[in-house]
């Protein structure tokens, strides 16, 4: 009777079953428990820029027109390119435009994944997206020193430049500043141009940031993070566009942000974040520390009072009754120990409000 298993076997999985119960209350969606184990022994947070640690919903803040084209051109022709796309930017400018657009009016359409659209529309041929596609076009960029938008170009000639605006988030800074503290190393990933993500950068305390990533090269800085660092921690990355959609699946562990992500970024993720609060992987970390702790604390229980009354029957001083608590008693012990990660109440520190 001493020597069943019972409690041990038990008080593992419950254990994480309690964390995953935990999570789920925080709005945190965790897929496995050998991802909560993951993000326990996470040491390095990898994060995507926008739509995860800014807002990702852009607005237009001007338009520079070129050449013999006005500003509502620019618009009108970036709108009618972008109407079939999913991405921020791409929702801002139709939004901007604000008319009604005929999606049978669109004669082809291809969506160049972390570079831009290129469409036709009533016989015009139109690219909008960043310098390096245009450029990979045969197109002469008037360059915006840096600043975040895309230029547009009709017929293969130049028409302009949407400038965009993308702020932080409000739980951003707080969450950088919360993992720091955790011992974390935070570092962020973005397609976004140098002068622009050092910005957003620096306004959330990163110092390490990598820019004018396409989304392979994102996989590729990832896996050169993960090849580098020292010791046995994990690597975490958090995105949410469907340009995330790699570099999730080649994380330790990936995290999804599920208001505003893509349903490619959900799926691939190990993780998904039901709200667009960066400060929710916070919460995530600490919902598996205390897991790791409740799960160590019911092994070492069990073994402890096992073991003791292993000494106590070899003495012939511990009865069939207290065999009986090192089986029963110990494993309803474990249980109830579990069930407190799901009851405790929220706590969210005040570093992070």
């Amino acid at each position: 009777v001493i020597s069943c298993p019972c409690a041990l076997v038990v008080s593992i999985p419950l254990g994480f079953f309690g964390g995953i119960g935990r999570a789920a209350k925080q709005g945190v969606l965790v897929k496995g428990s050998n991802y909560l184990q993951a993000l326990h022994e996470a040491d390095t947070i990898v994060f995507d820029k926008t739509g995860t640690l800014t807002s990702g919903q852009f607005s237009v803040r001007s338009v520079a027109a070129a050449n013999a084209f006005t500003a509502d051109d620019v618009l009108m022709m970036a709108a009618m390119a972008e109407s079939a796309s999913s991405h921020p930017i791409a929702r801002s400018i139709v939004a901007a435009y604000g008319s009604d657009i005929d999606p049978r009016e669109i004669e082809s359409l291809e969506e160049l994944s972390g570079l831009g659209v290129k469409a036709r529309w009533r016989e015009k041929d139109i690219v909008v997206g960043s310098q390096r596609l245009l450029e990979r076009s045969g197109i002469d960029v008037i360059t915006k020193d840096d600043q975040p938008g895309v230029h547009v170009a009709v017929n293969q000639g130049y028409a302009g430049f949407i400038e965009l605006a993308d702020q932080p988030k409000k739980g951003a800074s707080p969450a950088v500043q919360a993992l720091k503290a955790m011992g974390m190393k935070v570092i962020m990933l973005t397609g976004d141009a140098r002068r622009n993500a050092s910005g957003v950068g620096r306004d959330l305390g990163i110092t390490d940031v990598r820019s004018e990533l396409l989304p392979h090269q994102k996989v590729e800085a990832l896996e050169q993070i993960m090849t580098e660092k020292k010791g046995k921690g994990k690597v975490v990355f958090v995105g949410d566009g469907i340009n995330d959609a790699p570099a999730l699946a080649r994380a330790h562990a990936g995290v999804a942000m599920g208001a505003l992500g893509s349903q490619a970024a959900i799926e691939t993720a190990d993780v998904v974040l039901m709200t667009d609060d960066p400060r929710s992987v916070v919460e995530a970390l600490n919902t598996a520390r205390r897991t790791n702790r409740v799960v160590w604390q019911n092994i070492g229980f069990a073994f402890a009072v096992k073991l003791l009354i292993l000494i106590l029957g070899a003495w012939g001083m511990a009865t069939l009754w207290e065999a009986v608590f090192a089986d029963v008693g110990v494993t309803i012990l474990a249980v109830l120990n579990s069930t407190r990660i799901i009851t405790s109440k929220k706590q969210m520190p005040s570093r992070m409000m």
